[in-house]
């Protein structure tokens, strides 16, 4: 069994430090990560055993329930998926290319991790809220027809259809496209990083 993985998405800062703060007084975590993102929300993730994670769980809820915006728990968590939130970013893929767009970080990490068990592809890159205004995205490659099953049921797993944004799958991926998102996924860094003073490539 591989560990546990919580996630809490708070809308209020004061309420998801104090949820934090109530989930390691209840259990041993072997990690826990909090802070602010963009706009304005407060994420708290804690890692471990099962069992422990669901008190945490249990006690972050029920500490800031009333500013909870989403959540995910996934007492399997893919190694996929914590490589992806620990910073792992993979090459883009030559044949085809997934996207999942949700409102939410919390369900953006719940459809990157059902994608990745319901198919064989690459999770390349998950991307949570900073920057994006509170959304997130996870984005997979691999062959087509795996690629489709991975953001099919990735979008199926959602727990409300309403936090889906978008969801692609683009076959063939330019090798344009391919350089910009194996540079860096920020406008502004792809923008002064390929042009110079006049503008030109």
């Amino acid at each position: 069994m591989r560990p546990a993985l919580l996630l809490l998405e708070f809308d209020s800062i004061a309420a998801g430090i104090e949820a934090g703060d109530a989930m390691v007084k209840r259990a041993p975590l072997l990690t826990l990560h909090a802070g602010t993102v963009h706009p304005g929300k407060y994420l708290v993730m804690a890692g471990g055993e099962v069992a422990d994670v669901e008190e945490a769980w249990i006690a972050g809820r029920s500490t800031a329930s009333g500013f909870a915006v989403d959540e995910v728990f996934l007492p399997d968590v893919d190694p996929q998926v914590v490589g992806s939130l620990t910073g792992t970013r993979k090459p883009a893929p030559g044949e085809a290319l997934g996207v999942i767009e949700t409102r939410t970080a919390a369900s953006t990490i719940q459809a990157a991790d059902t994608a990745v068990k319901g198919a064989s592809v690459d999770l390349l890159e998950i991307h949570l809220a900073d920057g994006l205004g509170g959304k997130a995205y996870a984005l997979f490659g691999g062959e087509v027809a795996n690629v489709e099953v991975a953001v099919e049921v990735g979008v199926a797993s959602l727990r409300d259809p309403v936090l889906l944004v978008a969801s692609v799958v683009i076959p063939q991926l330019h090798e344009e496209m391919r350089e910009n998102l194996d540079a860096d996924s920020t406008f502004a860094v792809r923008l002064v990083s390929t042009t110079g003073p006049g503008g030109e490539r």
